[in-house]
């Protein structure tokens, strides 16, 4: 039997235009007092502004993004704990990982090399080569799946609102949060940033070497 380990990565599932977005979220936002002889050139981001300043945050739900995750499946129960959201997510009921190599997340806090890496590996290898002997043996992908570890490589698709994602990013890159959902999610911050940088501008990332995912949200 034999094993793989592979980094954490993080896709953005649709292409997001920051300017159209926020003329939607105007657009949107104006019928309230029904001003939209105001739009113009420019006034999106000024009128954006100025609904965040004010905390009318819920013109920001019109707006959703889908991104998929590759993580462990422990990074994952924190994950869905949030909500206001909807998941699609690689199950392992029915996926039946015997007929190759078992994927599982390198953690980040255990350096390869080391004494602690070597014991997590070989913990690996063997929760999956006992995986596969209960599939020979007879037993279904739902059952023989008791014996896998948290670090068992998963996908998930997240799809959650500005207002909502806002809210996620902030608490799960506080220093506070696990290092490996830290470890997907400042990408993603940073991402969104590049984007859309008058809605996630607010989250600023800082960097502490004393952690083993050094970076995180204050």
């Amino acid at each position: 039997m034999i094993i793989k380990v592979i980094d954490p990565q993080i896709f953005i599932e649709e292409s997001i235009h920051g300017e159209e977005i926020l003329k939607k979220i105007e657009r949107f936002g104006r019928i309230s007092h029904k001003s939209e002889e105001k739009i113009g050139p420019g006034t999106a981001e000024i009128f954006v502004k100025n609904l965040l300043k004010m905390g009318h945050e819920s013109v920001l739900e019109h707006v959703s993004i889908s991104v998929r995750f590759i993580c462990d499946r422990g990074v994952t129960h924190e994950l869905v704990r949030h909500r206001l959201a909807a998941y699609t997510q690689e199950s392992t009921r029915y996926c039946n990982y015997s007929g190759g190599a078992i994927k599982f997340i390198k953690p980040l806090f255990y350096k390869k090399g080391t004494k602690e890496y070597s014991l997590w590996y070989q913990s690996c290898l063997f929760s999956a080569k006992v995986y596969a002997s209960l599939i020979k043996q007879g037993s279904k992908p739902q059952e023989a799946r008791s014996v896998l570890p948290n670090s068992l490589k998963t996908e998930i698709v997240a799809t959650f609102n500005l207002r909502q994602w806002r809210h996620v990013l902030k608490m799960r890159c506080q220093k506070a949060a696990h290092p490996q959902i830290r470890e997907i999610m400042i990408p993603v911050l940073q991402k969104f940033q590049r984007k859309i940088p008058v809605i996630f501008d607010h989250l600023i990332i800082k960097k502490n070497k004393d952690f083993s995912f050094p970076f995180y949200v204050d």
